[in-house]
């Protein structure tokens, strides 16, 4: 078992071991959930209005979260035998304090389930990870508009970043660098 399925496995023990049925369960995913990963992050795209950026099929996620030598980790949250959230988080890495981090790439509870601690528990599991593994830090955006998850952020105690803006190459723009193509002026 890896470091990170059994810092996962501990903190889904500790969890069922507390006898709260109804609290959140936070466990890894598994390759026999690929399909729902995949559900879980098209149901985001739709809440975000970004579906027509969405063209990960489950093939594609399965390949990257569950091949023999992941760089992209997924744990789901599941309330009741039902799972009804989901967090994708990689590895990153800060020069400034010389140690890994996580970035989360994906947070998401599904609407029926907001405001029952679910996304607390999906980032508390992160920042246990964190501490275990000596981290310098847990970061992740969010979209301007989106201030129910603002909110959500500002009272786990997360700082803004607001000095900063996120920069993107992606499509043609990307292929033209890539191939050494003029860079506009």
């Amino acid at each position: 078992m890896s470091k990170t399925q059994d810092l996962s496995a501990r903190a889904t023990s500790t969890e069922k071991a507390s006898g709260a049925s109804s609290a959140p369960c936070v466990r890894p995913a598994t390759p026999l959930d690929a399909a729902l990963i995949h559900a879980l992050v098209t149901e985001l795209a739709q809440y975000e209005g970004l579906t027509d950026e969405m063209d990960a099929s489950v093939e594609a996620l399965a390949e990257a979260l569950f091949n023999p030598h992941p760089r992209v980790f997924c744990d789901l949250a599941e309330r009741e035998g039902e799972t009804v959230g989901l967090s994708i988080w990689f590895y990153s890495f800060s020069t400034f304090r010389g140690r890994h981090g996580i970035w989360i790439e994906d947070l998401f509870v599904r609407p029926l389930f907001r405001g029952h601690g679910i996304g607390k528990a999906l980032v508390r599991s992160l920042a246990q990870r964190c501490a275990a593994e000596n981290l310098a830090r847990l970061e992740w955006s969010v979209l301007d508009w989106n201030e129910p998850s603002i909110a959500f952020y500002k009272g786990i105690g997360a700082r803004m970043m607001t000095d900063w803006t996120n920069c993107r190459l992606d499509g043609e723009a990307l292929r033209q660098l890539a191939q050494g193509g003029a860079l506009l002026p």
